[in-house]
């Protein structure tokens, strides 16, 4: 089981996701898996995704034929989540190498079930 479960929303982001994804898996947390769920993209999104599940074991794969928003596929990545934890990360953004490993120290360090990081906007 690993320690966080990582799920990516997925709807036509083709221009941000080599970003993202690239920076989920170069996490200094390495117990993590990273569910991707492409909500019925049209653009190279799926390939994209494709490519990251071949790179890397961690990475699952959920593709849907239809859109159906942001939640939908939020609660479809909770189906397949299997970690302690569970994080989102949008598909437009890119975290730090030692996102992961800070949110889930702190959620360790105070005993807590939910941690509420802020972020920052380029």
């Amino acid at each position: 089981m690993p320690l966080l479960s990582i799920i990516v929303p997925i709807y036509n982001v083709d221009t941000f996701l080599h970003e993202c994804i690239s920076s989920i898996v170069s996490q200094s947390l390495q117990d993590i898996e990273i569910i991707l769920v492409d909500d019925g993209s049209s653009d190279n999104s799926l390939q994209i995704c494709e490519y990251y599940r071949r790179l890397d074991n961690r990475v699952i794969l959920i593709e849907k034929k239809k859109n159906e928003g942001l939640v939908v596929a939020r609660k479809t990545g909770i189906q397949s989540a299997s970690g302690e934890y569970i994080i989102y990360i949008d598909a437009d953004d890119w975290i730090k190498p030692n996102y992961i490993e800070n949110i889930y120290n702190e959620a360790l360090q105070y005993g807590v079930d939910a941690v509420f990081p802020s972020h920052i906007r380029e």
